[in-house]
């Protein structure tokens, strides 16, 4: 192989490729990911050091008063330990993984991408991106219903830096309603949750921004006053029951703060 080749094979010009085929495009945190990962050799041959995946979503924060967005890493999932790929050569690689429970849902314009790379020395290394839907785990879901049963909409979906609340990540998912129905229309401006999987139970984070009611309420909202943060954990056996039995806590739980 000339020299010319092997200088065009490390900027990525006839080297190999790498095109990952997912069984399945639509999950929910905890399930597992199937695929298989085709490789494809270029016009010589060439020592693969790794094949691994990286699971990447975006966030926002602010930096110098404006709002940037930044790429995270949620999980890199190593796939193949080294090896030679030969010239035209075409290899198949199937994975499975667990997808994590701190992937956020991609409602709304959250985007979620797996990212498959070989790692080659010298060279530039090929990669290859696959958005996928992720759908609420289950016990997330029965808490949406049943706040939707309260009378809240979800009005946004965003990630955003909190280093502190990420729990190893740099952001959080953070989920705005409004209650435009329910119990608590014109008690509250809007709630915001955060939610973590904890195994079989669920710990939520809440926000009630109470609405202003007279001169005193003005005040407090004023001053920041207004708002109260809540951090508790619903057990699985619990949400299992059901969005009616949530509903009924979660009501109960709010109405104190309210």
């Amino acid at each position: 192989m000339s020299f010319f080749k092997k200088m065009l094979a490390s900027v990525g010009i006839g080297s190999a490729k790498v095109d990952t085929q997912l069984h399945t495009e639509r999950l929910a945190a905890g399930e597992e990911v199937r695929g298989v990962a085709v490789l494809t050799g270029g016009e010589l041959e060439q020592q693969i050091d790794s094949l691994y995946l990286f699971v990447k979503t975006q966030y926002i924060k602010e930096e110098n008063d404006r709002k940037v967005t930044k790429e995270a890493i949620i999980d890199k999932i190593l796939i193949s330990s080294a090896f030679t790929l030969g010239a035209n050569e075409r290899r198949e690689i199937p994975f499975r993984f667990v997808l994590s429970e701190q992937t956020p849902i991609t409602l709304r314009r959250t985007p979620v991408w797996i990212e498959t790379g070989l790692d080659i020395k010298m060279a530039v290394d090929p990669t290859d991106r696959d958005l996928i839907e992720v759908l609420p785990h289950s016990h997330m879901g029965t808490v949406l219903d049943a706040l939707e049963d309260l009378g809240f909409r979800l009005r946004e979906i965003t990630n955003d830096y909190s280093p502190r609340l990420g729990q190893g990540l740099p952001f959080v998912q953070e989920f705005e309603f409004v209650p435009n129905a329910g119990p608590f229309r014109g008690l509250l401006d809007e709630l915001e949750a955060l939610f973590f999987l904890k195994g079989d139970d669920l710990e939520l984070f809440l926000q009630i921004d109470r609405r202003a009611r007279g001169l005193g309420g003005f005040f407090s909202e004023a001053m920041g006053a207004d708002e109260s943060f809540i951090r508790f954990t619903i057990p699985g056996d619990q949400l299992r029951r059901g969005s009616g039995y949530i509903a009924d806590q979660l009501q109960e739980l709010i109405r104190r703060y309210t």
